[in-house]
């Protein structure tokens, strides 16, 4: 039975949520630019987590770790410029940040556990 993978699922499913709001925001407020490098970050977490779990060491996972928690902080950026700009509501915003938030503290936490690990 395999180990459950906290923040590949969590990953996963926020992934799964910026593209739910990027269809939303292209259909509703017909705006493409801001909505399409959300998704692009939003999606690149997962994908990130996803290759620092078949990472070659410590410092490959790490790394892969690392631009996971970047795309998430990234995507942070590109909420709250939506949200600024009257693209996203209150709401929306309000939910899709505070999984963002949740994911990158998960992340933050793997890195710095894992670096503590090393020494």
């Amino acid at each position: 039975m395999k180990k459950e993978n906290v923040v590949r699922e969590k990953s996963f499913r926020f992934a799964v949520r910026a593209i739910r709001l990027y269809q939303y925001i292209c259909d509703g407020q017909k705006e493409y630019v801001l909505s399409k490098q959300m998704l692009r970050s939003g999606t690149s977490v997962g994908a990130n987590v996803r290759e620092a779990d078949n990472a070659e060491s410590k410092a490959d996972f790490i790394h892969k770790m690392g631009v996971a928690q970047k795309e998430t902080d990234e995507t942070l950026y590109w909420l709250e410029l939506m949200k600024e700009t009257g693209y996203l509501a209150e709401k929306e915003f309000t939910s899709m940040h505070a999984d963002a938030d949740k994911l990158l503290k998960i992340i933050r936490t793997i890195i710095l556990n894992t670096k503590s690990n090393l020494k």
